[in-house]
C-alpha cells in the first residue's frame, strides 16, 4: 500500500511539473520574469535589462540593453504607459510590469523584434522629402523618426510649418554636436531640454504636418542655419537663454546658437 501511494504521488508530481514546463516553454532554464522591485531612474540590474528588452521588442526603446535605468529608459517607459492607458510617470510598478509582460508574450532574452507591437513610422509624402525609411542620411530608426514627430507636435504644433521644420532641425543639429547626446532619444529626453517632455505633450499623437516636418529636416532643410536652441520670449524663464546669439525668429520662437 505504501509503495503504491509513493508511486501515485510521484506520477502526480511529474504530471504537474510537465504541465508547468510545457506551458512556460521550459528549455533548460527558467524564463526571465520581473522581480517585485519597483524600477525607476537609478535602478540597475537584470530587471532593468528585461524591461529594456521588452520595450525594445515593442518598439518603444532603441538604446543599449545595459541594465541601467536612465532618462532614455524612463522616456520609453512613459511612452509605453501612456499608450497603454497607465499612469505615465516613468516608474515601473506591478501594473506596468503586468501590462508589459502581457504585451510581450513572444519576447525572450536577446529578442529585439516583435511580430506585432507598435505601428511602424510611415512616409507622409509631400514637402519635397521623398519619403522616410529606416535607411536615411542620419541612420535614424523608425523609433527615432516617430519620437521626433512627437516632439515637433508637442513643441510647435501651433507654429507655421517652417517653424515646425526648424524644431526638427534643432534636434538633428544637437545630435551632431559634441556638446549634446549623440542620439535622438538622448537629445529629446535630456533633462530640462524640451518643454513638451516636462509637461507630457511629447506623448500626444502627432499630425501629418509634424511628420512631414521631420521628413523635410532629415532630408536637409534647416530653416535655422544650424541653430542649437530656440525659445518663446513670452514664456521663457531662463536668463541664460537670452545670452545665446540670436539668428532668426520664426513664428513665436527665437532660434539661436
Amino acid at each position: 500500500m505504501r509503495t503504491r501511494l509513493i508511486a501515485v504521488t510521484s506520477i502526480i508530481v511529474l504530471l504537474v511539473f510537465g504541465a508547468y514546463t510545457f506551458r512556460n516553454g521550459y528549455d533548460g532554464h527558467t524564463a526571465e520574469t520581473f522581480s517585485n522591485a519597483t524600477l525607476k531612474v537609478g535602478s540597475v540590474g537584470d530587471d532593468v535589462r528585461e524591461l529594456q528588452g521588452r520595450l525594445t521588442y515593442l518598439g518603444y526603446y532603441n538604446g543599449k540593453i545595459d541594465g541601467d535605468f536612465g532618462q532614455k529608459t524612463k522616456g520609453a517607459v512613459t511612452w509605453f504607459q501612456w499608450k497603454f492607458g497607465l499612469k505615465s510617470d516613468g516608474i515601473v510598478g506591478a501594473d506596468t510590469k503586468k501590462k508589459l509582460v502581457d504585451a510581450t508574450k513572444g519576447w525572450k532574452p536577446g529578442t529585439t523584434q516583435a511580430g506585432g507591437g507598435t505601428e511602424k513610422a510611415t512616409s507622409t509624402g509631400g514637402g519635397g522629402g521623398g519619403g522616410l525609411s529606416r535607411s536615411n542620411r542620419y541612420g535614424l530608426t523608425d523609433n527615432d523618426i516617430r519620437i521626433m514627430a512627437n516632439a515637433v507636435y508637442g513643441e510647435a504644433r501651433g507654429e507655421p510649418y517652417e517653424g515646425q521644420v526648424a524644431v526638427a532641425a534643432v534636434i538633428l543639429n544637437r545630435v551632431r554636436n559634441e556638446n549634446f547626446p549623440n542620439t535622438v532619444y538622448g537629445v529629446i529626453f535630456q533633462p530640462r531640454a524640451f518643454t513638451a517632455v516636462a509637461d507630457g505633450q511629447i506623448y500626444l499623437t502627432p499630425n501629418e504636418n509634424a511628420k512631414r516636418a521631420v521628413e523635410d529636416a532629415i532630408n536637409g532643410w534647416d530653416p535655422t542655419g544650424g541653430c542649437l536652441y530656440y525659445f518663446n520670449p513670452n514664456t521663457a524663464t531662463s536668463a541664460w537663454i537670452w545670452t545665446r546669439p540670436q539668428v532668426k525668429t520664426i513664428g513665436k520662437h527665437i532660434f539661436c546658437m
